[in-house]
């Protein structure tokens, strides 16, 4: 699952990395969004997800990674829950110019006890250090935070690489206390 703010990169990051031609629902803006959609700080942007994007990876003959894009914008937040269904962990995609719009996205995954990982997406050089944005998304040091390009293939790969690593060492730490 990749979450997060409006227009921080979510289709993006997974039509970068998906090895099939992803699933999009994006549509045009329209006047209908004006005042409801809050699109400060996002210039020239002129299409918005409406219900979610959907990829795949391959990892071996038995293993696959679904990715579910979901929208970003407040009235879409309803879908979310449903989205969160069966899913092992999540990708918190953030915008380190408009770090409040991931308040959402952190809140409900923690509501869902969902393991996660921040991927700050870099729109340029980056404003604040990993620190001032661990602080002030209020993250817990056993959270990652992992800078990328949500449009460059690898630099994506590497934040859902990062995201099974975390998996996978929450699930060895489970392991070792039963």
């Amino acid at each position: 699952m990749i979450v997060g703010g409006f227009a921080v990169g979510k289709t993006t990051m997974v039509r970068s990395v998906s090895e099939i031609r992803p699933l999009s629902t994006e549509e045009t803006m329209t006047q209908a969004g004006i005042g409801i959609d809050e699109t400060g700080g996002v210039g020239g942007k002129s299409t918005t997800t409406v219900a979610f994007d959907f990829g795949r990876i391959t990892l071996d003959e038995r293993l696959v990674l679904y990715l579910f894009g979901a929208p970003g914008q407040e009235r879409f937040w309803f879908m979310w829950d449903q989205l969160f269904s069966g899913t092992l962990g999540a990708v918190v995609l953030v915008d380190g110019r408009r770090l409040t719009d991931s308040w959402y996205a952190i809140d409900r995954l923690e509501h869902h006890g969902m393991p996660f990982v921040v991927a700050r997406n870099n729109f340029g050089e980056p404003e604040h250090t990993p620190a001032q944005v661990r602080d002030a998304l209020d993250l817990s040091p056993e959270v990652p935070l992992i800078d990328c390009d949500a449009r460059d293939r690898a630099s994506s790969k590497a934040v859902l690489v990062g995201l099974v690593e975390h998996l996978h060492a929450l699930s060895t730490a489970r392991e070792a206390t039963r």
